[in-house]
Order: structure tokens, then sequence, then C-alpha cells
């Protein structure tokens, strides 16, 4: 029988991995694939990109791949039996870590592999704060929160795109509009060119995106979230002023009929009143429906 000094953690890593995707079925949540690059890239087109050179990196900071998600989990786990040999192969090459350099995109101060997988998977089970990486990095051509996930990606990229195309961001560039979902972006765009058509009209004459996102955010816009402050709304819907304004909207267009034409003022009001100042339970499923949904994280 044969005895091996420096037995593999390969066999603790993958019942680690089996035991939380058991678990994970358990629950009804699905396996958490490792992020990949690519959704990132797709999201957002436009890149400027600069080689930095080589450099240790904080293993913790690594957070993804650019091009070889099935084989290790979200956490670092194996998750195909045919890892093993080469993540043998490495362990027995170099037992007290100090691995080759890595290849690496970074972007928004993560890091997503090129080549190095295992080495990486092997440094998060040996708890190796540094490695080496050759470091390609990315920048976005717009601001990103730092770290963000895909969804909060999407956003960004959905405020942007609003931004530029509403031509909000040249007429009124201190304007800050900040949703919890992105799609709320792409209904305010809606909104924004519906009041374009009506100003030109009232107006008999040709207007400029600035000067319909000017005209809206100036008389819209910004009296309905006085309105709304006011009024307290967004504490009681737990959103942020731009949710609250997009409900506002929505809740004047389902009672206009029986209201005449009501300001928005006047339906901040009406909503503020309801069952005595506080939301109806109508609403309050309305305002719910606002919210983002809580995170693996939160």
């Amino acid at each position: 029988m044969s005895w091996d000094p420096l037995p593999s953690t390969f066999e603790k890593a993958r019942r680690k991995e089996a035991y939380r995707r058991f678990a994970g079925l358990v629950i009804g949540k699905p396996k958490p694939e490792l992020p990949e690059l690519d959704d990132i890239k797709s999201r957002i087109r436009l890149f400027d990109q600069t080689y930095v050179g080589l450099r240790p990196i904080p293993v913790a900071r690594i957070a993804g791949t650019a091009g070889r998600r099935t084989d290790f989990t979200k956490s670092w786990l194996p998750a195909r039996p045919e890892v093993r040999d080469r993540w043998v192969r490495l362990e027995k090459a170099f037992p007290e870590g100090g691995f080759p350099p890595i290849v690496a995109y970074e972007f928004n101060g993560s890091y997503y592999v090129v080549d190095g997988h295992h080495r990486v998977a092997l440094a998060k089970q040996k708890k190796i704060d540094f490695i080496d990486a050759e470091i390609t990095q990315l920048r976005a051509p717009y601001p990103i929160p730092e770290n963000a996930d895909i969804g909060k990606l999407i956003t960004a990229e959905q405020e942007n795109l609003f931004f530029s195309e509403s031509g909000l961001e040249r007429a009124r560039p201190e304007a800050r509009i900040k949703f919890s979902l992105s799609r709320g972006y792409v209904e305010l765009l809606e909104i924004v060119k519906i009041h374009g058509y009506h100003l030109m009209r009232e107006r008999d004459e040709v207007l400029s995106p600035e000067e319909i996102s000017g005209d809206w955010y100036d008389r819209v816009y910004m009296p309905a979230v006085s309105a709304i402050r006011d009024e307290g709304l967004t504490k009681i819907f737990t959103v942020t002023e731009a949710d609250a304004f997009l409900y506002i909207w929505q809740r004047r267009r389902a009672i206009f009929p029986e209201r005449g034409g009501m300001t928005l003022e006047d339906t901040v009001r009406t909503v503020s009143a309801e069952k005595g100042g506080g939301l109806g339970p109508k609403a309050r499923r309305a305002a719910r429906r606002l919210r983002p949904p809580q995170s693996e994280d939160a």
C-alpha cells in the first residue's frame, strides 16, 4: 500500500462542492456558476484596454473567468472530476504555492482569469493571499459601481443609455436619477419621448432632445419629486425617488379617467392620503414590486 506524504486537496474540495450542490437542490437554488467576463462585455459594449504587466494580485479579488465557466463553481471549487489530474500535478509541483503567473483581465477592481484557473482554485483552497499575474486592464466608457455584479452592470448600462439618448446628460448634467431596477430607465425614456411629442405639438416646432428632456426635467420630474419628498413617500415605499416617481406616473394613469386631468403633484398627495395617510393594500403591493430582490449576500 503506497503512502502519499502530500495528499491532494482535490477530494476535500469536491466533497465541499457536492455538499453545496446538495444544499442548493434542497432549497431550490441553482448551482452558482463562475462569473464570465463575456457576460459583462456583452452589456458594456465599448472598452479601453491597457496592458499593465506582471504584478501580485489579491486572490480574494479574483471574481471569475474569461472562458472556462464549466470547470469551476463560483467559489472556485472543482465542478467536474476531469479537473483532478491537472489539479494534482500542480499541487505536487508547487506544494508551497509560488505558482507561475496566471493571465487575467482586471475590470472595475476584480480579476477574470484567462489562463491559470487551476492555480487560482488551489490558491483559494490553500488560503494563499496573493498570486502573480500578467494583467490587462479593461475600462468602461462610463462609471461603474466598484465590484458590481451583473445586475448592477445592467442597471448602470441602462442609466447611461437613458441619459445619453434622452439628451438629459447634456441638458441637465447635474441631474441624478437612480432606479432600483434597470427596467425603470426604459420606461422613463418612453415618458420623456411622450413629453417631447406633446411639447412639439404645443409649440408647433421641432425641438432637440436636449430641449425636450430639459423641459421634462424642470416641469415634470422635479416638481413631482419635490412633492414626493414633502409627503415622505420614499420612506413609505422604501425605494428611490425615481422608483416613487414612476409609481406615481403609473398611478395617475390608472385613476385619470375618474379624476380628470390630475397633476403628478395631486397624485402624490392622493397616494399619501390613501387609508388615512398610509398606503392601502393594493398600493403597498405595487410599491413592493418596485423594490429590488434581496441578493444572496445581503
